[in-house]
């Protein structure tokens, strides 16, 4: 029998990585398969953990291994230097989903960089820059050229997913990993970013309709483009009077790429109702089809072009939330979300770039198998179904967006 090989780490490393983590000692213990007098020993020092016991430690906290090594903990970093979430008491109290979610996209993008590294790939820095200074229909003009989505091809998709496919390749395309997440709850986070010179990352939430999370993905791109990350929670997002000039700016530089003030005037459905401060619903929705947006991006688009008045608008969109509020509720009591083979929740929520990057990795006898299934989250007999859909654009199924 081999003789066990120890990790010789310092306890206060093990201490804060699980607490950085948001787990609890017990909770923590759990998911690594470790008792928790054993954890709890570990952390005081008076016992060790093996290196593969550190390795589920590490896959848990979504730390890379060396991290245990240091000489002393890190000192305390924010991704999300600006962040926005719900609070009904106006504290900041991260869920330890939230907390693990930010953890495990900051792990997901160090793993790439070194895969990135590992195969000589070069690593363009994001060529678009933003100034909020500038005119926001203007400058949502140069954010669609630089996505090359042409209002034709958006205006031609099947389905809301089609879109979210698209969006979300045509973002990728540029550098940045866009993530999903179906861990957190939708009133605490809809989506976040974090920005950085290359590599940088967009996580937004599947538990999330479509068209939305093509509306977080954007507002988190504005984010990045203006070299800013951010948290954005249910709240904020649907509020009137969004409570931070760049909040205000990034929601109309993403309402504005989706939908264009020029195309949006040229409606022929606006041009008949020009003269009118109210628009009936059906009108609304249609135009909402057409874009693949929300209705309240649609009222939010004809008030800031003068096409209807505030008051009808504060109407609408109190309607809006009530009905929006009803559905959340019934989704989070609802047996009947269904459920996604693993093949395809782990290239939804990781990725096509990411997915990719993995695979080639292996191809070119980077990593090990192992190590794709520690990357994708995914046992191996799945694999060959996530090599297929990673050949395909994306899928009204779901599997890449």
């Amino acid at each position: 029998m081999s003789e066990r090989v120890f990790a010789i780490v310092k306890p206060e490393l093990l201490v804060w990585a699980r607490e950085s983590a948001g787990l609890q000692l017990d909770v923590a213990a759990k998911k690594a398969h470790l008792k928790p007098e054993k954890l709890d020993l570990c952390e005081q020092g008076k016992e060790r953990l093996t290196i593969n016991q550190l390795r589920a430690i590490a896959k848990v906290y979504k730390r890379p291994l060396a991290v245990f090594y240091l000489s002393r903990p890190p000192k305390k970093f924010d991704a999300l230097r600006d962040f926005r979430r719900l609070l009904a008491d106006g504290e900041i109290n991260e869920s330890p989903q939230l907390k693990l979610e930010v953890r495990r996209a900051i792990y997901r993008r160090k793993v790439a960089l070194e895969m990135h590294q590992e195969l000589g790939s070069h690593l363009p820095k994001l060529e678009l820059k933003l100034n909020r200074e500038n005119d926001p229909e203007m400058t949502a003009v140069r954010v669609r050229e630089f996505l090359r989505i042409r209002l034709d091809e958006q205006k031609g998709f099947k389905t809301d997913y089609d879109a979210l496919g698209r969006w979300r390749s045509a973002i990728e395309s540029k550098g940045i990993l866009v993530f999903q997440t179906s861990k957190v709850a939708i009133n605490e986070m809809r989506g976040f970013s974090i920005s950085e010179e290359v590599l940088p990352v967009i996580v937004v939430n599947s538990k999330d309709a479509p068209y939305a999370r093509i509306f977080s993905m954007l507002h988190e791109l504005t984010h990045l483009l203006l070299k800013e990350s951010s948290l954005c929670d249910l709240k904020e997002r649907n509020s009137l009077y969004e409570s931070t000039q760049i909040e205000a700016f990034c929601n109309r530089i993403a309402g504005a790429v989706l939908v264009p003030k020029n195309s949006l005037l040229n409606e022929q459905l606006v041009k008949k109702n020009r003269h009118s401060i109210e628009l009936p619903d059906e009108i609304v929705s249609s135009l909402a089809k057409g874009y693949h947006v929300s209705r309240e991006v649609i009222l939010r688009r004809l008030l800031i072009t003068n096409l209807i008045s505030e008051d009808f608008y504060r109407k609408k969109r109190a309607a809006l939330q009530k009905e929006h509020e009803r559905h959340l509720e019934a989704t989070a009591t609802s047996e009947r979300a269904g459920f996604a083979p693993p093949d395809v929740k782990a290239v939804s929520e990781a990725g096509r770039s990411f997915v990719q990057l993995v695979l080639n990795s292996y191809y070119q006898e980077k990593i090990t198998l192992s190590d794709v299934s520690d990357f994708l989250e995914v046992r191996l007999k799945h694999l060959p179904k996530i090599e297929k859909a990673v050949q395909n654009k994306f899928t009204e199924a779901g599997a890449l967006v």
